[in-house]
């Protein structure tokens, strides 16, 4: 017995060492998290990415940047190369975000699409990749999921690299809620709330920027426009590897994880204008928002919340089209039936439009009318309404006339505005194509003059000319109540200088140039009026008008 005590002592301290070493060997980044348990709850929660059928960037890993990068250090108006061929295990010697370090893609520039067209020939070898950073906030466990693209090309801006996160925040175990990140900002919602497979959520990707949204139909509305869609590629949790991240710090993590202390820019630094312009890469995760997003918390409060009745609204733009050509085709099938029905009482010429025998004044009112139709299809193709700023000094310097409101018959309507240090962001958009609407309507109108009485052909044309001129009357009414909403929508930092701006432009929303010194903006040169697709369609108004008139004179006469 008492051999065997003194065995017990004299291996204990072994014992004890090897203990210490086997429970610190499951929490390496020294997180208070069992490093298995954050595999395996980051496995179970791995979200499911839908892209949109024209994405060609998706999620990579880092060493594919890295190994095709540059490190340099922007000072001043010079670049100081620091290291041709960095080493990943060597990026968190960089960790002061003061020194404007960064890594510069060799291959291409924002002004091309050679990252992209390399990401391409490579993407099959280069294989796709998540990383997931699991953390504790008092009684919360944060799931986040970053995805590092290679090339942001988005509907505002273009940088190198690109970094998006997905949070999931679960007390006890249980799911509470979701946070996607969205250009810069985001969306949270309730988990009940969130599309999923099972546990995993489902993450809509837009083209090209890759902000991420909760449904498919999300992103016309807002702040960019975005493309969104689910008839692309899927990436499911076995398409990618999923590498669970340590925290930020040394010896907080493997070596191969360097690159998280990493306190510079994934992209090109370039000039304060490319700041203005969003060319400039994205601080990693860590320095992400001055590192709320890592944090998580703060990061996630601050986002809005999902809106069910917002959803119905962007579930209506995004098939607008597809509910219009639906619309269209039953209206157009029931104009022929009809049309098809009196048909052993039509009269040549069959559509009285076309009806010109010789230059009588009937015959000049029908060239009139077509020659208005003619200019109402131009006008769809140009720009109806613009609003310019050109700002000349400060953080929101820009490259010349600028359009901030833009209005037309293709894309609809988008506000934008400049914030600062960031360029170009949308406040907001009415993604609208009213050429769709004013060419069925042009259709339709055509197709009403088979067989009609002549005596009625005058109203129908004054009608006709009326509406061309109604599209441009809303533009001027909405672009002079733009002052009060603008006051209304701008918050926060340059709220009244944004006020001022639309308050000088809904004065005279005709036509006008105004310049401004704002305090937050400095010297503001506004230029702002109705353009060429508003003045077609005016012009074709007036021209239905006057066929119009002609045609009554005609009946009268006759």
């Amino acid at each position: 017995m008492g051999k065997i005590v003194k065995i017990v002592f004299l291996f204990l301290p072994s014992i004890l060492i090897f203990s210490a070493i086997s429970s610190s060997a499951y929490d390496m980044d020294k997180d208070g998290i069992d490093d298995v348990y954050e595999k395996e709850i980051a496995e179970k929660y791995a979200p499911i990415l839908y892209f949109e059928k024209k994405e060609m960037l998706y999620p990579v890993s880092v060493e594919y940047h890295v190994s095709n990068s540059n490190l340099n250090r922007s000072e001043g108006n010079e670049t100081i190369l620091i290291d041709s061929s960095p080493d990943i295990k060597e990026l968190s010697e960089y960790n002061d975000p003061e020194k404007n370090y960064y890594l510069d893609n060799r291959i291409g520039t924002v002004n091309d699409e050679k990252i992209i067209n390399d990401y391409k020939e490579k993407e099959e070898t280069l294989g796709y990749t998540v990383y997931a950073h699991v953390t504790q906030n008092k009684n919360l466990t944060l799931i986040q999921y970053w995805m590092f693209y290679a090339f942001n090309k988005g509907t505002l801006n273009n940088h190198e690299g690109d970094w998006e996160m997905v949070q999931i925040t679960l007390e006890n175990n249980t799911p509470l809620k979701a946070f996607y990140s969205q250009h810069i900002g985001g969306q949270k919602a309730e988990w009940k709330d969130v599309e999923k497979n099972g546990e995993h959520p489902k993450v809509y990707v837009a083209r090209g920027s890759h902000a991420n949204y909760f449904r498919y139909y999300q992103g016309k509305l807002g702040l960019a426009s975005d493309y969104v869609g689910k008839n692309g590629k899927i990436l499911r949790p076995k398409d990618y590897e999923l590498v669970i991240l340590g925290e930020k710090g040394e010896g907080n993590h493997v070596e191969e994880q360097n690159w998280m202390d990493f306190a510079g820019r994934w992209g090109d630094f370039g000039s304060a204008e490319d700041e203005l312009r969003g060319k400039r890469g994205p601080f990693g995760p860590v320095y992400r928002e001055d590192g709320e997003m890592w944090e998580g918390i703060e990061w996630g409060n601050s986002l809005s919340s999902l809106n069910k009745n917002t959803l119905k609204i962007e579930w209506f733009f995004y098939h607008f089209i597809l509910i219009y050509i639906i619309f269209f085709i039953i209206s157009l099938a029931i104009i022929l039936i009809s049309i098809y029905r009196k048909r052993e009482k039509l009269k040549k010429p069959y559509f009285f439009l076309f009806n010109i025998n010789g230059l009588n004044l009937r015959s000049i009112g029908n060239i009139i009318a077509i020659f208005g139709i003619i200019i109402a299809i131009f006008s769809l193709f140009n720009p109806w309404y613009g609003i310019f700023v050109d700002i000349d000094t400060g953080s929101y310097k820009t490259d010349g006339l600028t359009k901030i409101v833009s209005i037309d018959g293709q894309y609809g309507a988008q506000i934008n505005l400049l914030k600062a240090n960031s360029g170009m962001i949308q406040m907001a958009s009415l993604p609208i194509p009213f050429a769709y609407l004013i060419i069925a309507s042009i259709i339709f109108f055509i197709l009403g003059t088979i067989g009609i009485e002549e005596r009625k052909v005058g109203r129908k044309y004054v009608v006709r000319g009326i509406k061309f001129l109604i599209p441009v009357i809303i533009i001027l009414v909405g672009i002079a109540m733009m002052g009060l909403v603008a006051s209304n929508l701008a918050k926060g930092e340059g709220a009244d200088d944004i006020s001022n701006i639309f308050k000088n432009i809904s004065s005279h929303p005709v036509k006008g140039e105004h310049l401004l010194n704002l305090p937050e903006y400095g010297s503001v040169y506004l230029k702002w009026g109705i353009e060429k697709g508003a003045l077609f369609l005016i012009l074709s108004g007036i021209l239905l008008l006057l066929s119009g008139i002609i045609e009554f004179a005609v009946n009268k006469k006759d």
